[in-house]
């Protein structure tokens, strides 16, 4: 199948924003390859407001249109009444259609929420269920019910799915071409030394403790933290309760460490060109993806510069792309490692290494992602469509 002048729809659980993961970035590239794309943002949630639909221009490709909408009915029936929920659903589906007022191509959705059961959309309609984070509940392995075939990031996740007898593929997390900086043959270290975090430090998930101790162990390191680390700044979501809240400001009383907030992707992917290396520190037993893969590793690696990680599936037969712990049960190692790494910095940056990681993203584009992604959907019989079942 050609992604080529398709209309799609994109349903996305994290809203249209600065921070760009990988819902984001699909619907940008397929719009730059001449798709009519309209990304579905979650619904308003406000209260007191009445129910609308409204569909805007997105302001950053002129093939790609963002969809708000708020509910007629309580959000909270999700949680409540499932069925119920899912029934009215199919009535502000067809209503959504309507607004948007061309017929579909095909629905690619990354919502492990089960919002939009995809068995909803026309039977002529290809459905692509792309879930990118790990489905810990029965509703998350039910939002691939009525889907024509299944891509994910990680191996693990696509085992959850092992009951639809449809096609399933891994496909690693993608990086846009304008994070790629092709390294030069010499490499002279920051004064001071500049280690990049990038994400939503709202998220409840990363390994605060030994995060903190790194940056109190290593004052001769500055930390260049990108990302959400207020109320408010973040449009893919976060906890807002008073540890998490604590957490950022212990970050904000560190010398050596620089909180930008929230960027858009162009502005991330000039500034992480500036760091001598990146450190991602999450606790896999809270992690969301469960230490299997995360979106930043790629546009890491288009940097070339080296990454000290927790453990991290997908890259352990990878041998020189992350420097990261072998425990996977806590990240005790990842002090010591990083102290290593940091001291040695010219070793684990020398232009072989760098040009390594670099290849590695070139050749994971959101580009060549799609060509992949194009040929094994020609693989795809249209007559079968809709008619596999859970077993």
């Amino acid at each position: 199948m050609n992604l080529k002048s398709k209309t799609i729809l994109v349903i996305s659980p994290q809203a249209w924003g600065p921070m760009f993961i990988s819902k984001h970035h699909y619907a940008l590239e397929l719009a730059k390859k001449g798709n009519t794309v309209f990304f579905l943002n979650p619904p308003n949630q406000g209260k007191g407001k009445k129910s609308f639909i409204r569909v805007e221009t997105s302001g950053v490709d002129k093939n790609l249109f963002l969809v708000y909408h708020q509910l007629w009915f309580p959000f909270s029936l999700k949680f409540h009444a499932l069925p119920l929920f899912h029934r009215l659903m199919k009535f502000h589906i067809k209503s959504l259609l309507k607004k948007i007022g061309k017929p579909i191509d095909i629905v690619w959705s990354f919502d492990i929420g089960n919002l939009c059961p995809l068995n909803y959309f026309g039977k002529s309609t290809l459905k692509i269920f792309h879930p990118v984070d790990e489905p810990l509940t029965l509703p998350a392995i039910d939002a691939a019910i009525g889907s024509d075939i299944i891509f994910s990031v990680t191996n693990e996740i696509l085992q959850k799915y092992h009951a639809f007898k449809i096609p399933k593929y891994f496909i690693n997390h993608g990086v846009s071409e304008k994070f790629l900086s092709l390294p030069n043959s010499d490499y002279t270290p920051s004064s001071p030394l500049r280690i990049g975090i990038s994400g939503n430090f709202l998220r409840g998930d990363i390994d605060r403790n030994t995060l903190i101790s790194i940056i109190g162990e290593n004052p001769e390191v500055r930390f260049d933290c990108w990302g959400s680390y207020l109320p408010g700044q973040t449009n893919i979501g976060g906890n807002e309760d008073t540890g998490t809240l604590e957490f950022c400001g212990q970050l904000q009383q560190f010398p050596n460490v620089k909180l930008y907030g929230a960027v858009t992707s162009d502005k991330l992917a000039d500034e992480l060109k500036n760091e001598d290396g990146f450190l991602i520190c999450y606790d896999i037993n809270k992690d969301q993806s469960k230490g299997t893969n995360y979106h930043k590793i790629m546009e890491y690696l288009a940097t070339g510069k080296v990454i000290i990680s927790n453990n991290v599936t997908t890259y352990k037969d990878k041998e020189d792309l992350l420097e990261m712990t072998t425990d996977r049960s806590n990240n005790e190692e990842l002090p010591g490692l990083f102290t290593k790494v940091v001291k040695q910095i010219q070793e684990y940056n020398k232009y072989e290494l760098r040009k390594k990681r670099f290849d590695f993203a070139v050749s994971n584009t959101y580009e060549k992602q799609i060509l992949v992604i194009e040929n094994l959907l020609s693989n795809i019989g249209t007559t079968t469509r809709g008619k596999e079942t859970v077993v």
